[in-house]
C-alpha cells in the first residue's frame, strides 16, 4: 500500500520539479487601481555619480479604462498590451528560461538624438533578486548588442532586466554602455488594495 502511494507522489513531484516555468504577459484584469511602483535610478561614469533621479508608475482611472501614470503622462494600459509583437521585440511572451530572440529598436531621445539598438536577448534564469522594495522572484534577461545613434556614436551596449511576473514589470536594470553604468532598482510597491 505504502509503494502505491509512494511511487504516484515520487513522479508527482519530479515533474513539478522538472516542468518549465513559462509567464505569459500581464492582461488588463491583472492591474489593480492605486498599484504603484516606484524605482531609484543612478548613472555612475569612472564611479562618480553623474545623475540620479526616480521614477514612479501608478494605475489611475484614465478615460473610462486604467492607465500607467508616470508622474507628467499617463498612457492607457491596454494600448500597452494589446499590440501585436513585431518580430523584434522587447520581451518575448512566454517568458521562459532559455528562451533567446533578437531585440532591435530605433529612438529617438529628449534632446532630439535618434538611434538604433540591436541586441540578443536571452532569458538566463528565474532567481531571488533582493531589491530595496524586497526579494521577488525574477527573470534575469540579459541582452548584448550595439547600439548607434545620429551624433556619430558606435557601441557595444549590455543590459540586464530582472522581470518579477508578481510585480508584472521590472525589478532592476543594469546597462553598461562603456562608458558607464546606469542602474535602476524598485524601491517601493503598493498593491493599491
Amino acid at each position: 500500500m505504502t509503494n502505491k502511494v509512494l511511487i504516484p507522489i515520487t513522479f508527482l513531484l519530479i515533474f513539478t520539479c522538472c516542468a518549465t516555468l513559462s509567464t505569459q504577459e500581464p492582461t488588463l484584469n491583472d492591474y489593480q487601481l492605486g498599484e504603484k511602483w516606484v524605482w531609484k535610478w543612478e548613472r555612475k561614469v569612472e564611479g562618480e555619480v553623474r545623475a540620479e533621479g526616480e521614477d514612479l508608475q501608478e494605475v489611475v482611472d484614465y478615460n473610462g479604462t486604467l492607465g500607467l501614470w508616470n508622474g507628467m503622462d499617463t498612457v492607457q494600459i491596454p494600448a500597452t498590451i494589446d499590440h501585436k509583437p513585431g518580430k523584434t521585440p522587447f520581451r518575448n511572451w512566454p517568458l521562459q528560461v532559455g528562451k533567446k530572440w533578437k531585440y532591435e529598436s530605433e529612438w529617438e531621445n529628449n534632446e532630439g538624438t535618434t538611434g538604433k539598438t540591436s541586441q540578443d536577448a536571452e532569458i538566463v534564469s528565474f532567481e531571488d533578486m533582493n531589491v530595496v522594495a524586497g526579494t521577488f522572484k525574477a527573470y534575469k534577461i540579459v541582452y548584448k548588442g550595439i547600439v548607434t545613434n545620429s551624433r556619430g556614436f558606435k557601441g557595444e551596449m549590455t543590459d540586464i532586466w530582472w522581470y518579477a511576473p508578481e510585480l508584472k514589470t521590472y525589478i532592476k536594470h543594469v546597462n553598461e554602455d562603456g562608458y558607464g553604468v546606469y542602474t535602476n532598482e524598485l524601491t517601493s510597491y503598493s498593491n493599491g488594495k
